[in-house]
């Protein structure tokens, strides 16, 4: 057998036999030392264990350290009764704490005894009887929790046994802990009853046996019985505060001290308040300790500020070396991949613009220009990034569709942009430039001009209004790149809210969201409005069923539209408009190619110049005239002709007669021929 186990059984049989073996006074001394050490140690650990478990062996440490604690009461009792002494250390603990007093002693001992039993251990066994009730109740949900966890394989056999394992020795700690706690509640009862046995006893026995005095046996033996009820009670008291920290221990990954220091004293704020209340208490009462305890806290809390500055310098080198770790890594460049649909770029001279603390309303603008084109166009536009590129010049900005760049512009802070409507006579004194949005000539000037400009029929405008005109305009020129497949998707699944059978019809069992996308786009293409989402849909589930060209489909969606697009392009209920030749319609349709992937139109490069001159002459003389120029052909005819327009006039409105609302009156004013 080993040592330490034979050790451990003669020990404990040892403490039996100290109360029945007659102990020497300089033995009972070294082991009331022992008892007082063992008692210390006790409680650091306690201090400093992580957890509870960790100490499994306290429940019947507490049974030993409280049975030896008696058998050293008893024997401490027998040598104060028989020899009317107990050794060095029971008389210095009862000369010390008395102080030549016997009444003050008394009461010390007393107060001792009532903290020990009300407080601590009155206190301690509850906590242990409350943790043990929870901790089995507990246990089920626990069980569960390991086996949801070993099934979906978050932990293998082995940690799911060694977790049931922790629990049930929780399980059985705690509750030996609520058993455990009535020892030291009877150990407190039992001190009390000695601690009177020996007074009345060893007064008896003074006065009766041994003939002395009645005072001088009174503080003989209360001087003595003070202190061996101090040498009993104070390692009582220390095993009971030990018992009350381990069972009120909370869950932590650090020991008692650690989260008493990281938990208590990590605010500075509550030193300084601390502190102040200290130097206002010390305006009232003892000035010294006050004072002093203020220079504590105060030093304490700026020591906190400073570490904490510290602390947040090395978190930030940290993250900035775990941001270059993480670009470092092969397979953090497909975020680089990421294209943002829209992009505003612009020099740092311009970020007043988009500052909101420098007064700035650029982004309150890029809100309204996304609730604008809803309403207009009933289109999603996509997230507008907006961000600072000293690579540009200070007052210059970029717009990129899809990473590459497709507008430029730049602005003068200071200055507002006069635009002549083309009958203004008198001229400004400005800098002359071009309106980016529309390419109208225009001209920089200052604050001071700008009414005299509105009076004389100029359109002034400030710079914000400049970049949100531009970034609207581009945003309704690329609105068909700018809604894909997930853009259409959302817009079916909102109309699928209200209209669940039109959706259901149509997707997907006779198109595709692809499918319908490329309606969209070719509506968007040209101006159209997608907003009225419920007729598109309806109309693309009426002729589905007839063809699959997107081409042929947004004609039909146009004609169901033709009151909204009527209304869009064409002001007036009388409008001037182009028309085109018969024979030209016809040559048209004669030159359309149909292959698989779609119809294209086939005509000789001579027939193509000869039509794009004459449609530059009719387009010139409605444009003299201020009116806008429209085009007007035959359906079958529309979307040939607009896609030959767009190589001299990109902007051309080109309608089909059942586009036309009735109650509109439409003169053709020009006609296109070859």
């Amino acid at each position: 057998m080993k040592i330490g186990d034979i050790a451990v059984g003669v020990l404990i049989v040892a403490i039996v036999l100290i109360i029945i073996l007659p102990i020497p006074s300089i033995v009972l001394d070294v082991l009331l030392a022992i008892n007082i050490s063992v008692a210390v140690v006790i409680l650091l650990n306690t201090i400093y264990t992580k957890g509870a478990l960790e100490l499994s062996i306290f429940p019947s440490l507490l049974l030993v350290t409280t049975l030896y604690r008696l058998s050293l009461n008893i024997t401490a009792a027998k040598l104060i009764l028989l020899n009317g002494e107990a050794g060095g250390v029971i008389n210095g603990f009862g000369s010390f704490v008395a102080q030549g007093n016997v009444v003050v002693g008394f009461i010390i001992f007393l107060i001792i005894m009532i903290v020990q039993f009300l407080v601590i251990t009155r206190g301690s066994e509850r906590v242990a009887e409350v943790a043990a009730r929870f901790t089995l109740d507990a246990m089920p949900g626990k069980q569960m929790a390991i086996d949801a966890d070993l099934n979906a394989g978050l932990i293998s056999e082995s940690e799911a046994k060694e977790r049931r394992r922790n629990i049930q020795r929780e399980a059985d700690f705690y509750g030996a802990m609520d058993g455990a706690s009535k020892f030291v509640k009877g150990d407190a009862i039992a001190g009390i009853i000695i601690t009177i046995i020996n007074i009345i006893g060893g007064l008896i026995i003074g006065i009766v046996m041994r003939g002395e005095d009645i005072t001088e046996a009174l503080t003989n033996y209360t001087i003595m019985t003070i202190g061996d009820g101090l040498v009993s009670q104070i390692p009582a008291l220390l095993i009971s505060t030990a018992t009350g920290i381990i069972v009120t221990r909370a869950a932590s990954d650090s020991n008692l001290s650690n989260d008493m220091l990281r938990q208590i004293f990590n605010n500075p704020k509550v030193l300084f308040i601390a502190a102040g209340m200290c130097v206002l208490m010390s305006l009232f009462l003892p000035t010294g300790p006050f004072l002093f305890l203020a220079a504590i806290l105060a030093f304490l809390g700026y020591m906190l500020i400073k570490q904490e500055k510290v602390v947040q310098k090395q978190e930030e080198v940290q993250i900035q070396e775990n941001e270059v770790e993480e670009i470092r890594k092969p397979e953090n460049v497909v975020a680089l991949l990421q294209v943002d649909p829209i992009e505003l770029e612009f020099g740092y001279g311009i970020i007043p613009l988009a500052d909101v603390n420098q007064g700035g309303d650029l982004l309150d603008r890029v809100v309204m220009i996304r609730r604008q084109l809803a309403l207009e166009l009933g289109m999603i536009v996509p997230v507008i990034r907006l961000r600072d590129n000293i690579q540009l010049n200070p007052n210059e900005y970029v717009i990129k569709i899809k990473g590459t760049e497709v507008a430029r512009g730049e602005l003068l802070l200071d200055q507002f942009l006069a635009m002549s409507p083309g009958i203004v006579e008198e001229e400004l004194d400005g800098i002359k430039t071009t309106e980016p949005a529309f390419g109208l000539p225009a001209m920089w000037v200052n604050e001071s001009q700008r009414d005299r400009a509105e009076m004389l029929g100029y359109t002034v405008v400030d710079p914000p209004s400049i970049i949100a005109t531009h970034l609207t305009e581009i945003i309704k020129r690329y609105a068909h790149e700018l809604t894909g497949r997930q853009e259409v998707q959302t817009l079916i699944d909102n109309v699928k809210q209200n209209y669940p059978a039109v959706v259901e019809e149509l997707v997907p069992k006779l198109m595709t969201v692809g499918e319908i996308q490329k309606v969209i786009s070719n509506l968007l293409r040209e101006g159209v409005s997608i907003r009225d989402m419920v007729t598109i849909l309806e109309t693309l589930a009426d002729y589905a069923v007839v063809t699959h060209d997107p081409d042929m489909l947004t004609e039909y969606v146009r004609q169901a539209l033709g009151r909204a697009i009527s209304q869009k392009f064409i002001n007036d209920r009388k409008s001037n408009v182009i028309t085109l030749d018969p024979k030209l319609e016809q040559v048209i349709m004669d030159s359309v190619q149909r292959t698989e992937h779609g119809a294209f139109l086939a005509l000789e490069p001579s027939i193509t110049n000869s039509i794009l001159n004459n449609l530059s002459k009719q387009i010139q003389k409605l444009t003299q005239r201020g009116q806008q120029p429209i085009v007007l052909a035959s359906p079958v005819v529309r979307l040939y002709f607009k896609r030959l327009s767009e190589q001299a006039a990109p902007g051309l409105v080109v309608l089909s007669y059942n586009e036309i609302d009735p109650g509109i009156e439409v003169q053709s004013v020009g006609m296109v021929s070859m």
